[in-house]
């Protein structure tokens, strides 16, 4: 069945491919004598028909390559689609077309925005949050080390390297390193996301790729400035470190904005549960496409705008609208990658190409040599701060997993041949590199996690009892740092948390929910679980069956009893956390209780004064003789202790 099966995609692909570049025989409208039947009017229909049939060959491949387990598990999915846009490149090549490049426009306004809005939305926000110090070095100072070591040896090769390479000058070797030293995103989900690697290995890398895009970008933008101008003075080194502020915070803060306005706006969707996905599509967009506009980071804005808007647009939505965003995201980043893949074989069987081995070969040399120096060097410093150290495992799974794809390929597109008379050398070695990243580091990334025996990601979810008590242990580690007097990030984030329940959710949660309890909203959630997975895991005869068994056992309440009940728990309900007095280690405010509590201590002990008292001055000492008592002080022995007693008595008297 899968021969038949990739046989039937095979033929397919080229007929529909014979009826795209064919030539297209029409004949004159006015030398017509009968009416036709029949005629072909493909010039309508080319653009929308061109369209669904890329992402028809890329949904087949996909399909495909996941029909064939012992293919899947040797290539990663990258490399297959690679070579079959070669395969298809070379077929429009050889019926005389000229195959199609990967626009840059294309690329970056189309293909790119759900891929990272996919990555956004669902982004691990606890790991990433803990690991955030060790992802910005990486990203921020890591990149600025790969930039300038590679701009600079390469500089260095082309003046000892006669001939061609001597017309290269500094500003386009750091150009180039700017554009080949930045871990691309969608390389590395692809990859990634197929080995299965722990969640710290993944979200560093992974969280590395994400946000090097804003220094990149100022990188990019200000190396091409500079060869505009054709000189560099300090001022304008002091604006490009103020430009990566401004692009990076910026970027940020257009998603910020995009996605608080995401967040109240489904807070009026309760009517029109329809179009609820459409303001999360929409507003990730519009984000994306402002941040464009004045030059700041798309994906940072992408980023953030997922981030901000999910928590509060997944409490007001319904749970249709959100398993429509999440399959819908999934859909669409899993074609675009597919498309960005293809195009990336058939843009290279289109050219043009200027092939030069020194240039090549010093590129991929040193594409490996500053990715392993800058992540050794780096996590040397790291590890100072670090609770959890990155092991030598760690480090060279960090370094080997920097793959490279089509955003440098997108940048190095948009370069100006008259500025840059080398584009097409750099284009050829930045495809090279891509090649080199995805095929062999791709393909041996997997055999090496094993050969090594790197910590692989937990597939089972954790239990109810293992997330009850990770809150118990973070709630305990907050208290504790409130009692040191030690500011931490769990005391940062419980008073984040505070302050987002007690203010942002009145605001963007729409109803009762901003006020709802923990455990009702828990409560809410399990049910929908458990009827959900109940859904789809049984037939529509096991699910009637099991409806009429539960509904056997459970009570038949009214809505307006079930609705009297939730607000009896609401008003009952123990609260998790109480206000309480903060502790400084200078001044100790006095507390009510306590002062009653010694009042009462006091009054006690001033009974038991007075009743001793009274037994002091009423129990009579025992009698004696005089002679004997007289004896006893001539001889200077001392007198017992209730004769003691009853003098010292008689004396306060």
């Amino acid at each position: 069945y899968i021969y038949v099966a990739l046989f039937w995609m095979l033929l397919l692909l080229g007929f529909c491919c014979g009826m795209v570049f064919g030539d297209q025989n029409r004949s004159d409208p006015h030398d017509q004598r009968v009416f036709p039947v029949l005629s072909i009017n493909y010039d309508y229909v080319q653009m929308p028909f061109e369209v669904s049939l890329w992402i028809l060959l890329a949904s087949l491949m996909k399909l495909g390559f996941h029909l064939l387990p012992v293919l899947s598990g040797v290539v990663p999915e990258s490399c297959l689609l690679i070579v079959v846009g070669l395969l298809v490149g070379g077929l429009i090549r050889v019926m005389g077309k000229n195959p199609p490049v990967l626009d840059s426009q294309l690329f970056f306004l189309c293909l790119l925005p759900p891929i990272i809005l996919d990555a956004g939305y669902f982004l691990p926000i606890r790991p990433f949050t803990e690991n955030a110090g060790t992802i910005l070095t990486f990203a921020v100072l890591g990149t600025l080390w790969n930039v300038f070591f590679m701009g600079a040896v390469l500089y260095g090769a082309c003046r000892l390297e006669a001939g061609r390479l001597a017309s290269v000058d500094l500003l386009s070797c750091l150009l180039f390193g700017s554009i080949v030293s930045a871990v691309d995103p969608v390389a590395v989900l692809a990859v990634f996301e197929e080995i299965h690697i722990n969640e710290l290995l993944h979200i560093l890398v992974f969280g590395e790729s994400l946000l090097n895009d804003a220094v990149t970008v100022v990188l990019y933008h200000l190396f091409e400035e500079f060869a505009h101008a054709g000189e560099v003075t300090v001022g304008d080194v002091f604006l490009g470190v103020v430009c990566f502020f401004v692009v990076a915070l910026g970027g940020v803060l257009v998603g910020g904005v995009y996605g608080v306005l995401a967040a109240f706006t489904s807070r009026f969707t309760s009517h029109t549960r329809v179009i609820e996905p459409l303001f999360v599509f929409l507003y990730s967009y519009m984000a994306y496409l402002s941040a464009e506009v004045f030059h700041l980071s798309g994906i940072m804005a992408l980023i953030a705008c997922g981030v901000v808007m999910r928590p509060y647009v997944e409490a007001n939505i319904s749970h249709k609208s959100y398993t429509t965003i999440k399959y819908f995201l999934k859909m669409w980043s899993s074609v675009s990658e597919t498309l960005i893949f293809i195009f990336l074989g058939v843009s290279t069987v289109a050219g043009p190409h200027a092939w030069n081995w020194t240039f090549v070969s010093i590129t991929i040399v040193l594409c490996l040599l500053s990715r392993v120096l800058g992540v050794v060097g780096l996590t040397y410093i790291i590890n100072k701060y670090r609770m959890v150290k990155l092991s030598g495992k760690d480090q060279f799974i960090v370094a080997y997993g920097g793959l490279r794809g089509a955003i440098a390929f997108s940048l190095a597109f948009l370069l100006s041949s008259d500025d840059f008379p080398m584009k097409d050398m750099f284009l050829t070695a930045i495809i090279t590199v891509i090649f080199f990243t995805v095929f062999v580091q791709g393909m041996t990334i997997r055999p090496l996690v094993d050969l090594l025996a790197v910590k692989k990601r937990k597939q089972s979810k954790c239990s109810i009892n293992e997330e009850i008590h990770t809150q118990f242990l973070e709630h305990l580690l907050a208290g504790i740092e409130g009692v040191c007097g030690h500011y931490g990030h769990h005391h940062w984030r419980h008073k984040l948390n505070r302050f987002n329940k007690r203010y942002i959710k009145r605001c963007l949660i729409g109803g009762e929910r901003s006020q709802e309890p923990q455990l009702i909203s828990f409560y809410n959630k399990m049910e929908l679980k458990q009827a959900l997975m109940l859904l789809e895991s049984n037939s529509s005869a096991n699910l009637s069956a099991g409806v009429t068994a539960r509904s056997r056992k459970t009570l038949n309440i009214s809505k307006e009893r079930e609705e009297e009940i939730r607000k009896i728990l609401r008003g009952n309900l123990q609260k998790t956390r109480q206000r309480l007095c903060s502790y400084s280690r200078h001044t100790l405010k006095p507390d009510a209780e306590d002062d009653d509590w010694s009042e009462t201590r006091l009054r006690k002990q001033r009974v038991e004064m007075e009743r001793r008292m009274s037994h002091f001055l009423t129990v009579p000492a025992l009698p004696e003789s005089p002679p004997a008592r007289r004896a006893r002080v001539e001889s200077g022995e001392p007198l017992r202790s209730d004769q003691g007693s009853s003098l010292t008595a008689v004396f306060e008297l």
